[in-house]
């Protein structure tokens, strides 16, 4: 069975056009000229025998044809555009793509991959640091480890790390704090606010923190930044105290770049779960991984 396909090219122009509502930033979006892009959408309205585009004094809108055509390919090339990203990903079995916040992949998974390296050669890593929700097939991720409560629809879903949250600051800021014996205490000294924080609905903040160590405290804490690991230098450099998830400190604590002022800490509304598409695990590549990072979380 043949197809009698119109130039495909001729409909990408056009759908681009027709997503932008004009020739000039479907051609930004393309790398050519408007001129082209225009070209472009008159070679198919030729073979269609349709106008698409009304061409006014400043600019183009669709026709009704057009606006048809429009809605009737958007469907189409998202299919396309999916399979094809499949067949591709399955091109190359030793990649494995994960996803996560910028904070965790920064302090949590970086450190680990020489480990991974050294059980799994066969794995190359491809890692983004995103906060946005993952289209797995569109933007061809197999794995996402994403902070929330769940539950995720269609998806595998581990619970990968709890989030406890207790106070730290630079060895030395504690060696200076001599008066700093308990949370209270706090209130006396500046408190590192991540502005992060700000954006999830019910997260540890300072206020909560000392709330649930039976301390009040109404006031915002100073100074302010604008992520999670800005928040940590500027802690680690001896310029007051942070709150933080356990993940994101594990490593500090460890080389004694930051300390526990104290014992107290509080958990968090929210986890991060490992994510994936319930067939992923059939690559061995990405079993792996999975298995190795489980195991990871579990050591942490």
């Amino acid at each position: 069975m043949s197809y009698r396909l119109p130039p495909l090219p001729a409909v990408r122009a056009f759908e681009a056009a027709a997503r932008h509502g004009g020739f000039q930033s479907a051609g930004e979006e393309m790398h050519v000229s408007a001129g082209a892009v225009a070209h472009q959408v008159k070679q198919l309205e030729n073979w269609l025998g349709v106008i698409l585009f009304q061409r006014l004094p400043r600019g183009v809108v669709l026709t009704p044809a057009g606006r048809q055509y429009a809605e009737a390919l958007r469907p189409i090339l998202e299919s396309l555009a999916d399979a094809s990203e499949a067949v591709r990903h399955r091109g190359d079995e030793r990649v494995v793509t994960v996803t996560s916040v910028p904070s965790l992949v920064s302090r949590w998974l970086m450190p680990r991959l020489g480990r991974l390296r050294e059980q799994h050669p066969e794995i190359d890593m491809r890692v983004l640091a995103s906060l946005h929700p993952v289209d797995f097939l569109r933007e061809g991720v197999d794995v996402a480890i994403r902070l929330g409560t769940g539950p995720y629809p269609g998806l595998k879903d581990d619970v990968l790390l709890e989030e406890w949250f207790c106070a730290v600051c630079s060895p030395a800021f504690k060696a200076a704090a001599t008066d700093l014996r308990e949370p209270a205490d706090l209130l006396r000294y500046p408190l590192l606010h991540d502005e992060t924080e700000a954006r999830i609905p019910d997260e540890v903040n300072w206020a909560r923190w000392l709330q649930a160590c039976g301390v009040n405290h109404a006031g915002p804490a100073r100074p302010s930044f604008s992520h999670t690991y800005l928040t940590l230098e500027a802690a680690a450099n001896g310029q007051g105290v942070a709150i933080a998830a356990e993940p994101f400190i594990e490593e500090d604590l460890r080389t004694g770049r930051l300390v526990r002022l104290f014992p107290q800490r509080v958990l968090g509304p929210y986890r991060f779960h490992l994510l994936r598409l319930p067939e992923a695990e059939a690559r061995p590549a990405v079993k792996a991984f999975c298995d190795w990072i489980r195991a990871e979380a579990l050591g942490a």
